[in-house]
């Protein structure tokens, strides 16, 4: 029956083509308003690493003026002290552990035709491959022994070995930066990060880490981070009396593996921030913070107010749509009362009147969906056009093609409820009065 209801539900759709193209053109435009930017809000706080998301814990510590905390809300600073950094890595009470910043350092190619450029370099420990897990091309990253001798070595993202060795297998080549030739020990492959969760001091959406070396061998080149720093006293003058202040530019990361270490982990961070409280430090009442990816994404805002609004507003405009598809259903099936009278009269019962009619609407939904999944592609382009941070956020998965689809079919049936619960209440004796 169903393939007779959907004969049926075509021939009726190609009697009217004006009203067929208005109702389809309606759905699509709603499901590509709400799907362009549920696309965009689901993208932007979907899960980056779901297989040890929860074991990957942000620290934080408040060691922020007696005077007023750092935030509005009381949460502490997004970022710890070199000094404090130190201690925890030397420390090591978590699985695995790791602290960073970012510098933006000149590279001098050896190729003469390219010209000298500045590259943003992510400064951290030889746990931050394990602990993240970026795909490698070749070779492999740094081991704790060179972080502990100052190594003068880097790991290259895939862009930059492009540049500069055309893409070959360029481990154990030498890369000059600042006047300092470096080793490489190995060369990313394509990254997909939607949000650069490792960091999202910055944003979440800021540009790729192009290069990477070692903690201590970033230390040594005695600048300052590219990143965010902030301080609530002034510090010394000089690159040790820097180090030695409460200012704080590094971010820091801790792999707990249960429950259970992380517990533990967070009662070593009370303990040291106990112990710094008798010499005179972290004047501010205890409050240490160990947040997972997800819990770290949300309290950053990656998925920002205003996307979350538009996304309201998107379906807001699908309601609207809906609304008109009603009405126009509703003007469709009134005008075929007298057809429905006289299946009633042969024997159709009210069921069988509102499968047919329901069919029909499914067949609007579909084609709205396959409408609306094209110019939801569209709207995504027009995003990455005009918004160049959501390169990563802005494209089509599976999983929203077959939200697309899935929300236009229940669209469209949602929409033709009402006009088929009327088609049913057509008195089969008032339409056959002669």
């Amino acid at each position: 029956m169903f393939a007779y209801y959907l004969q049926l539900g075509l021939r009726s759709l190609k009697r009217n083509p004006i009203l067929t193209a208005l109702m389809v053109v309606g759905i699509a435009l709603g499901i590509a308003a709400s799907m362009t930017t549920l696309t965009v809000m689901h993208l932007m706080g979907s899960d980056p690493i779901p297989w040890k998301s929860d074991k990957l814990h942000y620290v934080q510590l408040d060691n922020w003026s007696p005077d007023q905390p750092y935030n509005d809300d009381g949460s502490p600073p997004d970022q710890v002290t070199y000094r404090d950094a130190v201690a925890l890595m030397a420390a090591a009470r978590a699985d695995r552990q790791v602290a960073m910043f970012k510098l933006a350092l000149p590279i001098q190619p050896t190729n003469p035709e390219l010209k000298p450029f500045r590259a943003l370099v992510r400064v951290a420990g030889a746990d931050f491959f394990p602990m993240f897990e970026p795909p490698f091309q070749y070779g492999s990253g740094w081991d704790r022994r060179q972080d502990g001798e100052h190594a003068r070595v880097v790991v290259l993202g895939k862009a930059i070995n492009e540049k500069l060795f055309g893409g070959q297998d360029s481990v154990g080549k030498t890369v000059r930066m600042d006047g300092v030739d470096y080793t490489v020990t190995g060369v990313l492959d394509d990254w997909h990060l939607r949000a650069k969760y490792y960091d999202l001091t910055g944003g979440a959406f800021t540009d790729p880490d192009e290069l990477y070396m070692p903690f201590t061998t970033g230390i040594d080149l005695k600048q300052r981070a590219s990143g965010n720093n902030s301080c609530w006293s002034a510090p010394a003058s000089g690159w040790e009396a820097y180090l030695d202040s409460d200012c704080v530019w590094i971010q820091m990361w801790a792999e707990l593996d249960s429950p259970a270490r992380l517990a533990e982990f967070k009662a070593f961070l009370d303990s040291y921030v106990n112990e710094q409280k008798k010499l005179g430090r972290f004047p501010r009442p205890l409050n240490n913070r160990l947040l997972d990816v997800n819990e770290w994404m949300a309290d950053q805002r990656v998925v920002s107010r205003d996307v979350q609004v538009q996304t309201g507003l998107g379906f807001a405009f699908l309601l609207v749509c809906l609304v008109n598809t009603i009405g126009l259903l509703l003007a469709k099936f009134t005008r075929k009362a007298g057809e429905i009278g006289l299946r009633r009269a042969l024997g159709a019962s009210r069921r069988e009147v509102f499968t047919q009619f329901l069919v029909e609407s499914g067949v609007i939904g579909i084609s709205g969906g396959v409408l609306g999944l094209a110019l939801t592609a569209l709207g995504l382009l027009a995003v990455r056009a005009l918004y160049s941070e959501y390169q990563t956020v802005a494209a089509l998965d599976w999983m929203m093609v077959a939200a697309t689809i899935v929300l236009s079919i229940v669209a469209a049936l949602l929409a033709g409820l009402y006009p088929t619960w009327r088609a049913c209440r057509v008195q089969p004796a008032a339409q056959l009065k002669i």
